[in-house]
């Protein structure tokens, strides 16, 4: 075998497709583009979301909502997840990131109290929810915001 020889498999390239390149390729002349008209020339077209002159979709529809730029926006963990951990260990936003908890740290983690906590652990976190707070504390362990 030669280098010279070498060929890709069969089926997986497909031939250059060049057009408006004369007759005999089989698309010269107008190159798939048709005979005259606004998509015929060049910079032709419309704009996406165009419907022909009728009221398009995006301003038919009423506008809705609002968002606000300035709130925070908190990773979620509850308590029945913090059960994973050792008895008497410190759980931080780090922690949680490394042990795949959260996916990522947006603002911060806050901390909600669904489900229940039986160990002893240092909870670090931006923000606690009042029942997650009570839980951390009544099972000897320590809610810190950081």
């Amino acid at each position: 075998m030669k280098l010279q020889e070498l060929s890709p498999a069969e089926g997986s390239a497909r031939a250059n497709y060049r057009k408006g390149r004369g007759i005999g390729s089989g698309n010269g002349k107008t190159a798939g583009r048709g005979h005259k008209g606004q998509n015929a020339r060049s910079g032709g077209g419309v704009r996406p979301g165009f419907e022909g002159g009728q009221l398009p979709m995006y301003r038919r529809l009423p506008k809705r909502g609002f968002n606000n730029k300035f709130a925070s926006n908190y990773s979620i963990v509850n308590l029945n997840s913090l059960e994973v951990f050792d008895n008497g260990s410190i759980v931080d936003e780090q922690v949680l990131l490394d042990r795949r908890i959260v996916g990522k740290l947006n603002d911060g983690v806050k901390v909600l109290g669904n489900g229940e906590l039986t160990k002893k652990l240092t909870v670090r976190a931006s923000h606690f929810s009042a029942t997650a707070r009570q839980k951390i504390e009544a099972a000897g362990g320590k809610a810190e915001v950081i």
